[in-house]
C-alpha cells in the first residue's frame, strides 16, 4: 500500500558536488517535484557518519524508501547497501559535476541537469519496491559433475574442498578420459630463472603425467559419489532444486537432488578419414591421439612404425591438419594447443629415439600458449628439432614410411621429405549434445539472422547423443557457438552458459591442454559453488549476482502471446497448463528481456519495471520549443554502455547538457511504451547504448542487444504515425572501453536534431 511507503532523500555535497552545485535548490526539488518526506544534505555521504545518518532515517524514522544523490550507482556500492528498503541513487558526480566544463557559462544547464536527476531519481524510488525472497528452495550442496576426465576430476575434487559433496557421472568404465592415455604432459611452467643469460637456462620439459594420482584423490574422497558406465537420462528443476537422473548401462536409474552442474564432457579427435589427401589410410601416418598411445608403450625405450616395428629414424610433424579451413568436412578453426603437442611428441623421438633422430615441425603459423608458451619452443630448439614453415600439400606412401610434399615458405621452393613416420596434428571436437537452437523446434522470438543460422545449422547436424537430457522447454542440452563449442561469455563469464545454475569447463568449451583445463575447472567449480548458495538465498547469479528480484506478471492483463517465453535467453520461463507463462526465479537472470517483450506490459520486477523507468522518463523537466535547450533521452545498457559514459567523466570528456541517461539491466529490456512515451513527452532524440551482438556477442546477457534490435527495427512504424523522423531513435553498439565514443554519439544526436528541429511534441 502507498500509505506504507515513507520517502527519504539524501543529498552529498562532497566530490566538489557542494561546490558545483546549489545543494539547497536540490534538496527543494526533491521534497516539492520528488516528493521525498525528508531531504537531508551531508558533506560526505560515504562517510561512516554520512552512512549512519541514512540508516538512522531506516532504523529510527522508519524510511522505506530511499533516494540517493551522490556519485555514480556504480561507485560506493558497499557503502550504500541498504538491502531493507527500496533505493535510488541519482549521479551527480560521474554524470553532471565531472562531465560539464567548470565556468559560469555552463552553470545554468549543469543545474538543470542535477535537477532533473534528483527528479528522476526520485520518480524511480517511487516505483520500487523492496525485493523479497520467493521461497522457491532451501540451499542444496550437492553439485553434479558431467565427465569423468582432467577437468570432471579436477572440478570434483576443488568443490569437494570447499566442503560441498559431488556427484561425478563418467559414461565409461574408468575415470581419465583422454589425459590417461597420455605418455606424458605438457609442461605447466615457463623458463626457471635465469632466462636471458645466455646458457644455463632451465627450459620447461615435457612433465610425467600424474593423471593416475587424481584418479586415486578423487575415489579416496568421501564427498565424491562416481558413476562410471552411467549417463544423465534426464535433468529437470532449476538451480538448487535439480532433479537428474543417473542412468547404468545396465539400465537402473538413480534420481539425485542437485544444487547446480558442471558439464565437462570434453572433446572428440577430428576424423582424419576427412583429409585423404594426407595418407590417413598409410600404417604410418598416425594423429597424434594414436603418437601418445606409441610413445606409452614403448615406455623409456624406441618409439617403433606402426607398418613393421622398425624404430623411427625420421618422423615429420604436419601441423594444423584439416583445421582452419573452408574445405568441405574441414574444421573451420584451429585447435590452439597442436604445436605444443608437436613439441612434446618431438622431445619424445629425441628423448627415446636418439639425438640423431630426424625430428621436423612443419607449421604455417606455430602457436604456443598457455604458461610454457614461448619457453617450451625454445625446448624444441634446445633438443635440435627442426622447425620448418611450410604449407603440406600430400603425403603419399612409397613402401613403408611415407613422403610429405610441401612448399618451403621461406625458401619458396617446393619440397619432399621421407620419413619413417608421419604424425599429423587433428583438431580438437567437442563432445557437446545436439544443439538446442539447430534443432526442428520453434523459432519464435529468434532475428532473421539466428533463423537463417539455425537453418544452416540443422542442415549439417548429425545426430549426437544428448549430454544433460534437460528438460527445458528451450531444449535438451546447453545452446552453442557455430562450431559445437558450448556457449559462453569468453570475456566476463568464461564458464557461464545459457542454462543458469549449469557451467561449461574444459574443452567442450574451447581447446585446451592440461593445465588450461585444470584451472578451468576450477574456475567452473567455484561458479557452480556460487549459484547454489546464490539459488538457496533466492539471489540471482551472473551478472546481477546478488539480487532478490524476480519477474512477475498481471496474469488477467495477460494475452498468451508466448513473447517472454521464446525470448528468454535462458529458458527461465515454461507454460502452465493454460498456457501461461511460469516464471522460474532460480534459472532467471533478472535481465528484463521478458518485460522488454511484453507487448501488454503486465511483466516487472520489484525493483525494475515498466513504471519506475517510464517515471523517470515523464518526470524530466522540458523546456518549450523556443528555449532551444533539446532534450535527449539515453538509455545505457548497466554492464557496458553505463560506464564507459562514467568513465568518460572520470577522464574529462564533455557530455551534452541535454542528455538525460537512464541506465538499463539490458538492452532486451527497453520496451517500445518507452519510447512512445518520450516522444509523446517533448524528448528530441533517443540513443539506445547497448552490447555488441552478432557472432562475437558482447551482451552480458547474450541475445538482448539482438532482440533489442529486432523490435526496434520496427519503431519507423511507430514515429511514422507520430509524424516524427526515424532518424530521432537510434540504437548504437557500444564497449565499456568506448570512452571516447559513448560521449561522441550523444553529441551526433545533437548534430541530428539541429537538422531536423525541436519536436513538435513540445508543451
Amino acid at each position: 500500500m502507498a500509505d506504507d511507503k515513507k520517502f527519504a532523500g539524501f543529498i552529498c555535497t562532497g566530490c566538489g558536488i557542494g561546490e558545483r552545485l546549489d545543494a539547497g535548490q536540490l534538496e527543494t526539488t526533491a521534497k516539492r517535484d520528488g516528493k521525498m518526506a525528508t531531504c537531508q544534505q551531508h558533506e560526505m555521504l560515504c562517510s561512516k557518519e554520512g552512512v549512519q545518518l541514512i540508516r538512522d532515517a531506516i532504523d529510527k524514522d522508519g524510511a522505506t524508501h530511499v533516494m540517493i544523490a551522490a556519485c555514480s550507482r556504480r561507485a560506493k556500492v558497499e557503502a550504500f547497501s541498504f538491502t531493507d528498503v527500496a533505493m535510488s541513487r541519482a549521479n551527480l558526480r560521474e554524470g553532471v559535476i565531472w562531465a560539464r566544463p567548470e565556468n559560469d557559462d555552463n552553470q545554468e544547464t549543469t543545474q538543470e541537469m542535477a535537477d532533473d536527476y534528483i527528479r528522476m531519481a526520485c520518480a524511480e524510488v517511487k516505483y520500487m519496491n523492496k525485493p523479497k525472497m520467493s521461497g522457491e528452495q532451501a540451499l542444496n550442496k550437492n553439485i553434479l559433475v558431467v565427465g569423468g576426465g582432467v577437468t570432471g576430476m579436477t572440478a570434483a575434487l576443488e568443490t569437494a574442498a570447499a566442503g560441498f559433496p559431488v556427484h561425478l557421472v563418467e559414461k565409461t568404465g574408468a575415470l581419465g578420459g583422454w589425459a590417461a592415455k597420455w605418455h606424458k604432459r605438457i609442461p605447466g611452467r615457463a623458463a626457471a630463472d635465469g632466462v636471458g643469460n645466455g646458457t644455463n637456462v632451465d627450459l620447461p620439459m615435457p612433465m610425467d603425467n600424474d593423471v593416475e594420482q587424481m584418479v586415486a584423490a578423487v575415489e579416496a574422497s568421501e564427498l565424491i559419489t562416481v558413476h562410471l558406465n552411467s549417463t544423465v537420462t534426464k535433468t529437470s528443476g532449476a538451480p538448487g532444486r535439480f532433479s537428474v537422473d543417473i542412468t547404468t548401462e545396465s539400465g537402473s536409474t538413480a534420481t539425485e537432488n542437485i544444487g547446480a552442474i558442471v558439464q565437462a564432457s570434453g572433446w572428440k579427435e577430428f576424423d582424419a578419414s576427412a583429409i585423404p589427401s594426407l595418407g590417413s589410410s598409410n600404417a604410418d601416418v598416425v594423429s597424434n591421439v594414436e603418437l601418445e598411445a606409441l610413445a606409452k608403450a614403448a615406455g623409456d625405450g624406441p618409439i617403433k612404425r606402426p607398418s613393421d616395428g622398425k624404430e623411427v629414424k625420421s618422423v615429420v610433424f604436419v601441423q594444423n591438419a584439416g583445421q582452419a579451413s573452408t574445405a568441405e568436412g574441414h574444421l573451420p578453426y584451429h585447435s590452439g594447443i597442436g604445436d605444443l603437442i608437436a613439441i612434446k611428441q618431438a622431445i619424445y623421438f629425441k628423448a627415446q629415439n636418439g639425438k640423431d633422430c630426424d625430428t621436423t615441425i612443419l607449421f604455417d603459423n606455430l602457436r604456443t600458449p598457455g604458461a610454457a608458451g614461448e619457453d617450451f619452443y625454445r625446448s624444441g630448439q634446445q633438443q635440435m628439432v627442426i622447425f620448418s614453415k611450410g604449407q603440406v600439400g600430400e603425403v603419399t606412401s612409397g613402401g613403408n614410411g611415407a613422403t610429405v610434399s610441401f612448399k618451403d615458405l621461406i625458401l619458396d621452393e617446393e619440397v619432399k621429405l621421407e620419413a619413417d613416420l608421419v604424425v599429423l596434428d587433428l583438431g580438437m571436437v567437442p563432445n557437446s549434445g545436439p544443439d538446442p537452437y539447430a534443432a526442428n523446434e520453434s523459432q519464435e522470438g529468434m532475428t532473421d539472422e539466428e533463423k537463417g543460422d539455425a537453418k544452416a545449422a540443422a542442415e549439417i547436424a548429425v545426430p549426437i547423443d544428448s549430454i544433460l537430457n534437460l528438460d527445458y522447454r528451450q531444449g535438451s542440452d546447453l545452446p552453442q557457438l557455430k562450431w559445437g563449442f558450448t556457449d559462453s561469455h569468453f570475456i566476463c563469464f568464461p564458464y557461464e552458459t545459457r542454462r543458469t545454475g549449469i557451467y561449461a569447463a574444459g574443452p567442450v568449451r574451447r581447446p585446451m591442454d592440461i593445465k588450461q583445463a585444470q584451472d578451468d575447472a576450477t574456475g567452473a567449480a567455484m561458479k557452480a559453488i556460487q549459484a547454489a548458495v546464490n539459488a538457496g538465498q533466492g539471489s540471482a547469479a551472473h551478472p546481477r549476482v546478488g539480487d532478490l528480484s524476480y519477474p512477475s506478471f498481471r496474469k488477467e492483463g495477460c494475452t498468451q502471446c508466448k513473447r517472454c517465453t521464446v525470448e528468454c535467453p535462458f529458458g527461465a520461463i515454461n507454460e502452465d497448463e493454460k498456457r501461461y507463462p511460469m516464471f522460474n526465479e532460480s534459472r532467471c537472470r533478472r535481465c528484463g528481456t521478458c518485460m522488454g517483450a511484453c507487448p501488454v506490459r503486465v511483466i516487472s520486477f520489484e525493483n525494475y519495471s515498466i513504471d519506475s523507468v517510464g517515471q523517470q522518463i515523464k518526470a524530466v523537466d522540458i523546456p518549450d520549443e523556443f528555449s532551444e535547450k533539446p532534450r535527449i533521452l539515453v538509455m545505457a545498457c548497466e554492464n557496458d554502455a553505463y560506464p564507459a559514459l562514467d568513465q568518460a567523466a572520470m577522464s574529462g570528456q564533455e557530455i551534452s547538457p541535454w542528455a538525460r541517461i537512464i541506465p538499463v539491466r539490458c538492452l532486451g529490456s527497453v520496451s517500445l511504451s518507452w519510447v512512445t512515451d518520450a516522444m509523446n513527452s517533448g524528448y528530441d532524440g533517443i540513443i539506445m547504448m547497448g552490447c555488441q551482438r552478432g557472432d562475437d556477442y558482447q551482451c552480458h546477457f547474450v541475445r538482448g542487444s539482438t532482440m533489442a534490435a529486432e523490435r526496434m527495427a520496427k519503431v519507423g512504424d511507430t514515429l511514422s504515425t507520430l509524424n516524427l523522423e526515424p532518424e530521432r531513435v537510434i540504437v548504437h553498439e557500444v564497449a565499456i572501453t568506448d570512452i571516447e565514443r559513448a560521449p561522441r554519439l550523444i553529441k551526433d544526436m545533437e548534430e541530428v536534431v539541429e537538422r531536423v528541429g525541436m519536436s513538435p511534441f513540445k508543451f
